[in-house]
This record gives C-alpha cells, sequence and structure tokens, in this order.
C-alpha cells in the first residue's frame, strides 16, 4: 500500500502542538501596516487555534 503525501501547501501554513491542536498564522499582516494601529498588529502577529471543524481536515492533510 503506498504512503499518504502531505499536503506541501498545509504543511507551510499549519503547525501541531504537542496536545494535539492545529495552530496557523493570522491574516492580515502582509500590507497596509502603517494604517494599522500597534495594538492591532500586535494581535494579529500571534498564533491562532483552528477551531475543531477544520482541524480535523487539517490534519488529514498532514497526515496525522
Amino acid at each position: 500500500m503506498p504512503k499518504q503525501k502531505t499536503n506541501s501547501s498545509a504543511k507551510k501554513r499549519f503547525k501541531i502542538t504537542g496536545s494535539g491542536k492545529v495552530m496557523k498564522q493570522q491574516g492580515g499582516m502582509r500590507h497596509h501596516l502603517e494604517v494599522k494601529s500597534s495594538h492591532r498588529k500586535r494581535r494579529l502577529n500571534q498564533d491562532q487555534v483552528v477551531p475543531t471543524v477544520d482541524a480535523k481536515v487539517v490534519k488529514k492533510m498532514l497526515g496525522k
């Protein structure tokens, strides 16, 4: 039986924590940063937990 390939786009975007949660980088930090407040940029720069509904699909793409 062949091995399942990891989805290349998913492995660049998601990380799995030790407890099994799926983390992602929030959007909104690529451009127009000069018009956003420092507080907003700090908030957007933090990693976010993927909802459990979507996490199941992400884990399958990562081969976990």
